[in-house]
């Protein structure tokens, strides 16, 4: 039997989107549908056709996120999903190398997704790049220090009040990705059936000197237990612009009235909550993996970052699925810039395209994947010199919305 894959049209997206909702599984109401489709270039975006009914699909958005080195353009990919009758003959692995032939050759060297299942995506040299903590904190929990609140205001989430923190911030936290109107929209969107019984959503505004400083969308989930309330607090978003504002957040959301626990999904590894409370273990903190990466074009990718170090080391990197990545690569970087040439000098790191890929935002480093087995050091020392500069000074690298 013979499959055609094709880019998508407008026209194309709701069966596509009902092929989504039986791969995962789910469903979703109508009232969704405008605001997810309002993120899709159709051009960007694949079907695997078995005469008129799409069995499988995936493509990408068009981010621009910030790595190490500042803002660049990434391949936010998505929609992944094969039917549950056409399961196993080779689909997805077409369409995944159909869509990385492709970004190549329009000259995109990154791409990132966030992963249903980690082991599907490392066969395709995703690595996991970046990795949060979620977090259920006790209300009231006591901080190490005192904080003062100060000025906040209470008030419905507004884009245009959010937007200017949020680019301040997203502009040097790894993992980010710029929002315009459309995001926005999607970040925002509340419809009640998402909700599992909590309250709409709702922002705290925190200003400052030249305005807004921070904010935190969250929601509340009432609930009471032989006349005590069991209440929950749940965290969407929290972005500060400075510490102070991240600590003066945080109080709040941990002091509101009638509540027992704070909940968060999304936390950087190593966020400042952490060390605020006076009994950090009472976070509960799990880790979970964040952003999976993966390098279309390996000297583009390398070139266009900045590094920790000065470094000068050659790779052997062995890439099955973007033969074009495959050889050996000098590496000659620093903190004000990079390059990246071909080369026929002996290697000094052997690595997989994935050991790059989860490198890349400084969330994984080249010394756990050589611990796992994954790089093998040729020359000595060049592990622990290449490991340090794809490291990045500053908070460890998370997305804060899944796309």
């Amino acid at each position: 039997m013979t499959f055609d894959t094709r880019t998508l049209t407008t026209d194309d997206l709701e069966g596509v989107w009902q092929l989504l909702e039986r791969a995962f599984g789910g469903s979703n109401p109508p009232e969704d549908r405008p605001v997810e489709f309002a993120l899709v270039d159709p051009k960007r975006f694949y079907g695997t056709y078995d005469g008129d009914i799409p069995v499988a699909t995936g493509g990408s958005f068009a981010l621009t996120m910030t790595v190490p080195g500042g803002l660049r353009p990434v391949a936010g990919v998505t929609w992944i999903g094969v039917a549950p009758t056409h399961r196993r003959r080779g689909l997805l692995t077409s369409l995944k190398r159909r869509m990385l032939d492709d970004l190549h050759t329009a000259g995109e060297p990154l791409a990132a997704l966030w992963a249903s299942e980690g082991a599907i995506y490392q066969r395709f040299g995703y690595g996991p790049a970046a990795w949060n903590v979620s977090l259920s904190i006790p209300s009231g929990a006591a901080f190490n220090r005192p904080v003062d609140v100060g000025d906040l205001q209470l008030t419905e989430p507004d884009a245009k009040a959010l937007a200017p923190v949020y680019d301040q911030v997203a502009a040097r936290s790894l993992g980010w990705s710029a929002r315009d109107e459309t995001w926005w929209d999607y970040r925002l969107h509340d419809p009640a059936h998402n909700r599992s019984g909590a309250s709409p959503l709702l922002s705290v505004v925190a200003g400052g000197p030249a305005g807004a400083s921070g904010y935190a969308l969250y929601s509340t989930k009432q609930q009471w237990e032989g006349g005590t309330s069991a209440s929950t607090v749940i965290v969407r978003e929290l972005v500060a612009a400075d510490p102070a504002t991240h600590a003066r957040l945080w109080r709040y959301l941990l002091d509101l009235d009638l509540m027992k626990t704070v909940t968060a999904y999304f936390a950087g590894v190593d966020d400042a909550i952490l060390h605020l409370l006076a009994e950090p273990r009472s976070a509960q903190a799990k880790l979970k993996d964040n952003l999976w990466v993966r390098l279309v074009d390996v000297p583009a990718a390398l070139g266009q970052r900045s590094y920790a170090t000065e470094v000068d080391v050659v790779l052997d990197v062995v890439d099955e699925v973007c033969p074009w990545n495959a050889g050996r690569w000098r590496l000659s970087a620093g903190p004000d810039g990079a390059t990246c040439t071909g080369t026929t000098d002996a290697a000094d790191l052997r690595v997989n395209a994935g050991d790059l890929g989860a490198a890349f935002l400084g969330g994984s480093s080249l010394v756990a994947r050589a611990a796992a087995g994954h790089v093998v050091e040729q020359r000595a020392g060049a592990l622990a010199a290449a490991s340090i500069a794809f490291g990045w000074p500053g908070p460890a690298p998370y997305a804060p919305l899944v796309f």
